[in-house]
């Protein structure tokens, strides 16, 4: 969630250590590159990581498994080009800035729910990512980062928000940020990839999850107006 400075939720993953080739300079390498990534998400959800095969990569996108390695080494160089993407949908672009006539409870449950939705769409991906970060060091550290860098953006929206008087002004930001946001993330973790249920054994309403991770975050901060 963001609110001035976007305060997006907090979450799991991170960006690949290894170095990236340069973008292709060319429409046609670009169209063919982006292409690659797309089949490789289909491969990805549909067969798992460890049971993707780069021809199948290469087949879904329509080319020869030669071009794969035009722009890709390996399986797992791809595999981080699909999770930047999903990433990049994940930290979506924010809210806008929380003004005087605006109330940053709606903001910040805007923003909850860019979030939660944009999770829910990722929700296979974030499954393989926790499970190839259990063996791959490189994507341990891909999804300490990553997670690092949302809870950093959230603890800049609190410090923001405090210098304004909106909420609460005691709290450390960051220890504010490390605690709601690994709410968030495990939260949504277990509800759209381990498929945990709520009390009546139902599958959790978007609209619930909303409201209730909203009402923690105003609660604890202080929200103005907000019991």
């Amino acid at each position: 969630m963001e609110v001035k400075p976007t305060l997006p939720v907090g979450d799991r993953g991170e960006q690949p250590a290894a170095p990236r080739r340069e973008p292709p300079a060319t429409s046609r390498g670009i169209r063919t590159r982006a292409a690659l990534v797309a089949a490789a998400r289909v491969v990805f959800e549909r067969d798992g990581y460890l049971d993707a095969r780069l021809t199948d990569i290469a087949r879904e996108a329509g080319c020869a498994t030669g071009t794969f390695y035009t722009y890709f080494s390996n399986k797992e160089e791809i595999f981080a080009a699909v999770l930047d993407e999903a990433q990049q949908d994940m930290m979506h672009p924010g809210m806008g800035r929380v003004r005087d006539a605006d109330d940053p409870c709606a903001v910040l449950e805007a923003s909850n729910r860019a979030y939660l939705t944009a999770y829910r769409r990722n929700a296979k991906l974030m499954g393989l990512m926790e499970q190839v970060a259990h063996v791959d060091p490189e994507f341990r550290r891909f999804r300490t980062d990553r997670a690092e860098a949302f809870i950093a953006r959230n603890a800049r929206g609190i410090a923001d928000l405090q210098a304004r008087s909106i909420v609460d002004p005691d709290v450390d930001p960051m220890t504010a940020s490390r605690a709601l946001s690994g709410m968030v993330s495990r939260l949504a973790y277990g509800v759209f990839v381990s498929g945990e249920v709520d009390g009546d054994g139902r599958e959790h309403d978007l609209d619930e999850l909303v409201f209730t991770v909203t009402r923690l975050w105003a609660n604890a901060l202080r929200f103005p107006g907000h019991r």
